[in-house]
């Protein structure tokens, strides 16, 4: 493939370190923060400024709407119990309800939406949004949470989808990260949702581990290396990067499924974030599209591509 240098992964790196925490929850009071000021970064010569800048202000918003919104409610000890025993994610999105947590959210949102600079289309997007009755937009949540996001009304979604953020990350933070448990290869251990990356850390406490992250809740679950993050298959795992990068994104590859998932390295970049450099990389996924493998990975901010 042109543009490409292909590596074979390094056997002897399966797992990283014997025993690495299984699970990170996410943090809400910072997590939207870095990821802003991360965008912004990145944005810096990008091709994809005027998006990247856009994200950024996107996910301030997320992180200042925060302050004094209502409780989430948890699911219950019992709820927590049988999950755990059936090996199911406790926050289960087919079964979520819209609430007032949630409800203040979007309103919230949707506000400080208004004062981000943006294209007539986006401006236009807002608006309808702002417009949807509750059928409406509990109709866009659902689409979100069965990551199904139709085109014609992308910008809408991709809007419920920055308050769904919220609040999930809010509920995963409440969690008890000692007592989740595998679910599936390729399934959050916390909402069951899909990786949109995955990043091989350079924690003191894990170094050279790596994690998939969840584009919903923003939880972080352990992966083993060399593995593919679609199927479980270690077989015919191969890693492919464009040409002169810095090597801090790459797309991990398997044979078996014929997919592909990106792979970030925090010892390469301190600073990498799975949504935020997912998005930035985009020209990897530009360049995989002319060669055998599909992405594996789901990043709602990046469906319009």
């Amino acid at each position: 493939m042109s543009n490409f240098s292909s590596i074979q992964p390094d056997p002897g790196m399966i797992g990283g370190i014997a025993q690495p925490p299984y699970a990170r929850l996410p943090d809400p009071a910072t997590l939207f923060s870095a990821r802003a000021r991360r965008l912004a970064h990145l944005a810096g010569e990008s091709e994809l400024k005027p998006y990247l800048v856009f994200l950024s202000a996107l996910s301030d918003a997320q992180s200042a709407i925060q302050s004094d919104l209502p409780p989430v409610e948890l699911p219950d000890a019992d709820s927590l119990a049988r999950s755990a025993e059936h090996a199911m994610p406790p926050l289960d999105r087919g079964r979520f309800t819209l609430d007032a947590a949630f409800d203040a959210t979007l309103e919230r949102l949707l506000e400080a939406a208004r004062a981000i600079e943006k294209p007539r289309e986006a401006e236009e997007a807002l608006a309808r949004v702002i417009a949807a009755g509750p059928v409406a937009r509990d109709a866009m949540v659902r689409n979100v949470l069965a990551d199904s996001l139709p085109m014609e009304s992308l910008a809408e979604h991709l809007l419920v989808t920055a308050a769904l953020q919220v609040h999930f990350t809010r509920l995963a933070a409440g969690l008890d990260a000692d007592r989740l448990a595998r679910v599936a290869d390729g399934a959050c251990p916390c909402c069951g949702g899909p990786p949109l990356a995955s990043i091989v850390v350079d924690w003191p406490s894990a170094p050279g581990a790596r994690y998939c992250g969840c584009a919903l809740c923003g939880t972080l679950w352990n992966h083993v290396r060399v593995r593919c993050v679609v199927c479980g298959s270690t077989k015919g795992i191969g890693l492919q990067e464009i040409e002169g990068g810095a090597g801090t994104v790459k797309a991990e590859t398997c044979d078996e499924c014929r997919s592909y998932v990106k792979v970030m390295y925090q010892a390469k970049d301190a600073g990498v974030e799975p949504l935020a450099d997912d998005v930035a990389s985009l020209g990897l996924d530009l360049l995989m599209r002319d060669g055998p493998y599909r992405r594996g990975a789901f990043n709602p901010f990046l469906l319009g591509y």
